[in-house]
């Protein structure tokens, strides 16, 4: 137990990131109407920027900048709710609960060779790939070279 000090952390996990995390709507609504003021800076804990919007509110470039950034709000806020969670889970001692671990995307990817490359290197096509060894597999409707164990074509869909 001395790598998790709460005994559901989880769920100290959840009431503290409730307390912090920023919403999307209420970012893009402050950028939109009052950006030039800068106070979707100020709600994303942004002092320096907000406070430099402040003093031009007067210009009309935080207010074209305000409306310009409206639209990359969303992105500013998962951003800024992904660095609270990390830091929250840090304090605790665990890994962030709302995140699965990554998925291997390797699917469809043929093993490196362990011999080195031969010199000049060959072109590539999925006829020569077939021929070179047993790790390819061809399909038969676009011609595309798969690993032996696929299922299905990564080009086409089609079944192997």
């Amino acid at each position: 137990m001395a790598t998790m000090p709460y005994v559901n952390s989880q769920a100290v996990f959840y009431q503290q990131y409730e307390q912090v995390r920023r919403d999307e709507v209420v970012g893009i609504l402050l950028a939109l109407f009052l950006g030039g003021f800068g106070i979707h800076h100020f709600y994303l804990r942004r002092t320096g920027l907000g406070i430099l919007y402040a003093c031009f509110c007067w210009t009309p470039f935080p207010w074209v900048l305000g409306f310009i950034e409206c639209f990359f709000m969303p992105g500013r806020v998962r951003e800024f709710n992904a660095i609270q969670a990390a830091g929250i889970a840090a304090a605790l001692g665990i890994g962030i609960p709302m995140y699965a671990p990554p998925v291997n995307v390797n699917v469809n990817v043929p093993p490196v060779p362990a011999a080195a490359p031969t010199y000049p290197p060959q072109p590539y096509s999925p006829v020569t790939a077939v021929v070179q060894g047993d790790t390819l597999v061809a399909c038969t409707k676009c011609q595309k070279a798969n690993p032996a164990g696929a299922k299905f074509c990564s080009g086409c869909g089609n079944a192997l």
